[in-house]
């Protein structure tokens, strides 16, 4: 995947400096502590955080383990910019790379991570770029590691369905549309990931976000 061939945070609406506002009207602190916590961090993890943005996940995964080793990639310089402004206001020792999510080996040793976080990034993704960030995510997870995906899942009811509209005009309708008829669990499955689960439905103001978990054999 090009260096372009992403839609950008907030997708053709969206703005770096108004992200994390915009992204605070979703709930996001109850799906991205849901998300930390399905990961069960502990101080000798590798975490990375696939499509990090401006950071937020990464610092809510250092208040909770700040011995652990967390890793963001991100491919929007902007992004990377704001999150490495948040970690040094914050004091927190954070990591960051540019990168593509479909090409992490390009910017971390395979096998490395003993955790894998991402949020709401595959909903952005056609549909072979999907497979692409998870089969890669595959390659750079350890063996016995566990994936933690919080993204627009299936969107079960009416008022979720319309509520997802909003995500479906700013990120496209073609890439969106497989999400919200539940297509991740088997594209995980179909990656290489086990035990493939949805841990939680939340719902938002912009539709419903599933905590997805897998682990690697």
């Amino acid at each position: 995947m090009g260096q372009q061939a992403y839609t950008p945070a907030l997708g053709r609406f969206g703005a770096g400096q108004l992200y994390d506002a915009i992204i605070a009207l979703t709930g996001e602190r109850r799906w991205r502590g849901a998300a930390a916590g399905q990961l069960a961090l502990a101080p000798e993890d590798v975490v990375v955080d696939v499509g990090c943005g401006s950071g937020s996940q990464m610092l809510l995964m250092h208040g909770l383990e700040p011995r652990a080793r967390i890793v963001g990639v991100d491919p929007d310089a902007r992004m990377l910019g704001l999150a490495r402004a948040k970690a040094q206001r914050a004091g927190a020792t954070l990591e960051f790379f540019e990168g593509m999510g479909d090409a992490l080996e390009a910017v971390l040793p395979v096998g490395s991570a003993s955790k894998l976080v991402s949020s709401l990034v595959l909903h952005q993704c056609p549909m072979p770029v999907k497979r692409a960030i998870l089969a890669s995510m595959h390659r750079l997870l350890r063996p016995g590691g566990r994936l933690v995906i919080a993204d627009f899942g299936l969107q079960r009811t009416r008022a979720m369905r319309s509520a997802f509209r909003i995500v479906q005009l700013a990120d496209g309708f073609e890439d969106t549309q497989p999400n919200a008829d539940g297509v991740l669990p088997s594209l995980i499955t179909a990656a290489g990931f086990v035990g493939v689960r949805e841990a939680e439905v939340i719902p938002t103001i912009t539709g419903s976000i599933s905590i997805y978990v897998a682990e690697k054999t």
